[in-house]
């Protein structure tokens, strides 16, 4: 069903019978978020709050809390953005498929966005402290907007064409923000908004900025879209609407018409305030930092209008269907941008960031023995390519290898590069460069290194499942046991520095190296809960990667450097324990979350859900 409003979505939703009403009072500080954690948990329906503590706005999360939900959410028209994408990687598709051609046509057609005289946002006005004031995690440093759409222009050009929409998380309250008129935002300088905001520095200008909250789902959805750079997100949430963005002008500021809410305002130019911490889609809070702000000069609202809200968490949580929708709209994009690769999946269960695998041709001299030549070439252009760059471990085999496997069969592709990888010439380390803001596995924000391991040829080894006759573990580790074939689990002694740590892997590394029968267990990984880390594979893929920079918490057994190059032999050594500098875990609170759990009580309004 094609909708214009939130308000159109929640009739859709509940017609489909996809969505509840919760009319009982609940509070935006904590309870709201531990609600919609456990209903998603649950695989539930949307969830309408018609009274919310302490706010004027009914608020609506979970919206896109399953897979099946969203598509409904989205179609007919991700069919049509879908082969409009397709179109772009492949023009002669356009002759090969008319009817594929046409729908990518009606798609091309509501992507130009329509000025109007006035817009139903603008009707009413109000302030930052009457909207529900969703606090997610008890370490939260305030209240945050959690599905904004924050807008700017290019000051060099004002074009709509020239233009950003992105999701940059907003904190409203906390801090040393002043109440109702300053507001934060956190960004990523290479973020479309961080190059507006430079050029407005340059021109010793303030940058506007307009922040939307609701409207179609597609404009959510544009908002965290990877588009090629010169292609306007709104353009691209107009075509997925199938309903052109409608914008109008107050005040010298963009306004998008079909918003429930609409917030203006101006960066202060040079300044920067601390923002955070905020318990992120990695699992982990993001710290307090100093980041831009906003000045608050209005804030707008419909009538009729809901504030939309998500929850960010250890994934899956419900941002990893947007992940998994994205990947649907751009895979033939992605394959067409990155000519010989052949797929990439970027691991949704250690983070996004942190892991890609991917499968590339391996084509170089065919009559020499098969060793990662085109691989490494495949490997430089992933990382360079769009937030593919942000990646800290790529690991890549060869696409001849084995054309069938599946790259998001996370432990059968690991078992594959696992009986292949050589680390006498496999492993590629770069160190001192940038990775993810949200990766905090080092000391240093931003500032970290990447490890490309990249396999192919016949297999070197059979990966076993039990341990050889005789096998130990040094002194302070214990409970040695598998995640999978070849991939051992070690729980690891306890530490108060960094230093002290990489000792003790040194003892372990040097026990190991006096066997030579453990070339069927290639990789060791140190942990402070084996238990929890061999539960499931989900858990072990979060833990080690998350846990984990490349340059500094990896080990080899024999390790030493060829001219420059660092090689080992069996087994690789990861330490993925929690180092004195990482962010702590995520973690609700028992109490409410005990609360919430009554609520799915006989007579509670989430009986039969939780």
């Amino acid at each position: 069903m094609r909708v214009t409003s939130l308000r159109e979505t929640v009739r859709f939703l509940e017609k489909q019978g996809e969505l509840i009403h919760i009319s009982q009072a609940v509070d935006p500080h904590l309870e709201m978020a531990e609600i919609t954690r456990q209903v998603h948990q649950a695989k539930g329906p949307a969830l309408l709050f018609t009274n919310v503590k302490n706010a004027g706005f009914p608020a609506l999360s979970n919206l896109f809390g399953t897979y099946e939900r969203t598509l409904k959410i989205f179609e007919p028209q991700l069919k049509q953005v879908t082969a409009l994408v397709d179109l772009r990687s492949d023009p002669g598709s356009f002759v090969r498929s008319p009817g594929k051609a046409l729908g990518a046509l009606k798609a091309l057609v509501h992507a130009l966005p329509i000025q109007t005289a006035g817009a139903p946002v603008l009707k009413h006005r109000t302030q930052i402290d009457q909207l529900p004031m969703i606090r997610c995690w008890p370490g939260d440093g305030g209240a945050f907007i959690l599905l904004p759409q924050v807008f700017s222009k290019d000051p060099d050009n004002d074009s709509v064409f020239k233009s950003n929409l992105g999701m940059y998380r907003i904190q409203m309250t906390g801090n040393a923000y002043e109440p109702n008129r300053e507001i934060g935002l956190h960004y990523q300088l290479h973020r479309g908004i961080g190059i507006h905001h430079k050029k407005a520095l340059e021109q010793k200008i303030p940058l506007r900025v307009s922040i939307f909250i609701g409207g179609p789902p597609a404009h959510t959805l544009a908002a965290v879209m990877p588009l090629p750079e010169g292609v306007p997100e709104i353009a691209f949430a107009g075509a997925l609407a199938g309903r052109n963005f409608r914008y109008t002008s107050k005040n010298g500021f963009f306004i998008s018409n079909d918003a429930d809410f609409c917030i203006t305002g101006r960066i202060v130019p040079n300044k920067t305030k601390p923002e955070g911490p905020f318990g992120d889609h990695l699992g982990y809070y993001s710290l307090e930092h100093d980041y831009p702000y906003l000045r608050v000069e209005s804030v707008w609202h419909r009538p009729g209008a809901i504030f939309p809200f998500t929850v960010v968490g250890r994934p899956p949580q419900e941002d990893s269907n947007f992940g998994r929708l994205i990947h649907e709209i751009t895979r033939t994009a992605i394959i067409d941008t990155l000519p010989g690769v052949t797929a990439v999946n970027a691991v949704d269960d250690a983070g996004v960031h942190p892991l890609l695998l991917a499968k590339a041709h391996e084509r170089y001299l065919p009559y020499e023995k098969r060793t990662p030549r085109e691989l490494l070439t495949h490997a430089s252009a992933i990382l360079g390519t769009g937030q593919l760059s942000l990646a800290k471990y790529l690991f890549i085999c060869a696409h001849e290898d084995n054309p069938g496997l599946d790259v998001n069969d996370e432990k059968a592709f690991f078992i594959h590069l696992l009986e292949r990888v050589d680390f006498s010439s496999d492993l590629h380390f770069f160190t001192r460069t940038t990775i993810d803001t949200l990766d905090y596995s080092t000391s240093q924000i931003n500032s970290g290194s990447k490890l490309v391991l990249a396999a192919a040829g016949p297999k070197k080894r059979i990966l076993a499942t039990r341990f050889p006759e005789g096998f130990c573990l040094a002194d302070g580790f214990s409970d040695p046991g598998f995640a999978g074939p070849g991939m051992v689990v070690v729980q690891g002694p306890q530490f108060s520095t960094y230093t002290l740590a990489k000792k003790q892997i040194n003892t372990l590394k040097k026990k190991l190296q006096t066997r030579e029968d453990l070339n069927s267990l290639p990789l060791f990984v140190v942990v402070d809960d084996a238990g929890f880390t061999r539960k499931s594979f989900a858990n072990f893929l979060w833990v080690t990667f998350l846990r984990s920079n490349p340059s500094h918490d990896i080990y080899g057994v024999g390790e030493k450097f060829r001219f420059k190059h660092w090689e080992c032999r069996e087994p690789l050594i990861i330490d993925a324990r929690i180092k004195p500098f990482h962010s702590p875990p995520l973690v609700s609170d028992p109490d409410i979350a005990e609360g919430v759990k009554r609520l799915g009580q006989i007579g509670g309004p989430l009986f039969g859900i939780i």
